[in-house]
């Protein structure tokens, strides 16, 4: 990551994306937090601000450039690796960071269920997971939309628009209705 002036001084950027205005937070360190649209431009900007107290608007430098690409393009349907975006995880808990890691491994169009998560960590605790990834500062980035309930559900999602919004994702992401036969019957 670029390196500015301010020791780990905080920059966002907002950007327009196929869903909508996005936010995209990051430090000298890495990539700090990732906004999902709100209703408008102005509502996700107070979000960010919110999350992130002191943090300044700013031009996303190249480095940050080059993810707003891949985040848009992903967005767009276009099939995007962000699982070398660096993050700054110094504010997550280990838990937490065993659980995002394990999910940015997770590809484009597939899912994996909470308790599969839960299984590949090694504990027997779902809805640890899905309280993990409640929290998850790197939406898309940290494909939390890619884990869903044992039940054919899609389980929570805590960003805008909820269900629908994690749909859309899976959805823009090519989750197929043969590879996933009760995942886009499940807004119920």
């Amino acid at each position: 990551m670029q390196d500015h002036p301010s020791n780990h001084a905080a920059f966002y950027t907002l950007f327009e994306s196929s869903i909508g205005p996005c936010g995209l937070a990051w430090n000298e360190r890495g990539v700090i937090g990732f906004q999902l649209p709100e209703d408008d431009a102005s509502t996700t900007r107070r979000r960010i601000a919110n999350r992130f107290p002191g943090i300044r608007e700013a031009p996303p430098p190249p480095d940050i450039q080059c993810i707003i690409a891949d985040v848009t393009a992903l967005l767009q349907g276009e099939a995007r690796d962000l699982s070398a975006v660096p993050l700054d995880m110094a504010e997550v808990s280990e838990f937490d960071r065993r659980v995002y890691e394990l999910a940015r491994s997770i590809p484009p169009g597939r899912v994996l269920t909470y308790g599969e998560v839960a299984s590949r960590l090694g504990i027997n605790n779902a809805r640890a997971i899905g309280q993990s990834l409640g929290r998850n500062p790197f939406a898309v980035i940290v494909p939390c939309h890619r884990v869903v309930a044992a039940d054919g559900k899609l389980g929570g999602f805590s960003a805008n628009g909820g269900p629908t919004t994690k749909l859309r994702l899976l959805s823009i992401e090519g989750a197929r209705r043969d590879e996933n036969p009760t995942l886009f019957d499940l807004i119920s």
